[in-house]
């Protein structure tokens, strides 16, 4: 192995996490400066990780094979704007993917909501049931009014735990964050939530 390759840390490391850390950033580094390389090497340590992430969304192994092509192919578009004092390289990683798993969803989901629109109109609706899609409609709308209101972290911290059923821990290991700050993120979330959705405390 070359000297310029960064070592990949063993699984009895100890300090396992700071260096995949420093590892990652530098790998970033050299992505941002085109090194197809590294960026290869970076996909070998991330991928599994952002896969799973993006499965857990979709529940659809190959459409998340595709929204993980996507992932990378804006990491390598957009390495130079990677800022380590703003958070980890898996970090950043994983919120671009999940973001991109859940545009999907919407994706998708607009376009099952447009058909069944579509074949809806073509039969009489009772009053009852329209009136319950459209309050429901709007609870929907206005749930997602919200959640823009929330600062980035927030909206991941509670879109992984409320929406995708992950635990606290779990969000915590798939945001490189620690697990009081992820608490302190969705406290904070909820507050914000409760409060722009005006419901009693």
């Amino acid at each position: 192995m070359h000297g310029a390759t960064p070592e990949r840390p063993s699984s009895g490391t100890p300090d396992l996490r700071a260096v995949a850390q420093s590892g990652h950033q530098d790998l970033m580094s050299q992505v941002a400066r085109g090194d197809e390389h590294a960026f290869a090497e970076l996909y070998d340590l991330l991928a599994e990780r952002v896969y799973g992430l993006v499965l857990r969304v979709m529940r659809d192994p190959a459409q998340s094979e595709e929204v993980t092509q996507e992932v990378f192919v804006e990491l390598w578009r957009t390495a130079s704007r990677f800022q380590s004092e703003r958070g980890s390289v898996t970090s950043w990683a994983m919120t671009i993917a999940h973001r991109r798993a859940v545009d999907r969803v919407r994706s998708s989901q607009s376009t099952i909501d447009r058909e069944a629109r579509m074949a809806a109109s073509q039969r009489d609706t009772p009053f009852d049931s329209v009136a319950d899609e459209v309050a429901n409609r709007f609870e929907q709308h206005q749930v997602r009014n919200c959640l823009d209101t929330l600062t980035e972290l927030q909206r991941e911290s509670v879109g992984l735990a409320y929406y995708q059923g992950y635990t606290y821990g779990e969000v915590a290991r798939l945001l490189d964050t620690p697990l009081g700050t992820i608490k302190t993120r969705l406290r904070d979330g909820l507050i914000r939530l409760r409060d722009c959705l005006g419901v009693s405390r």
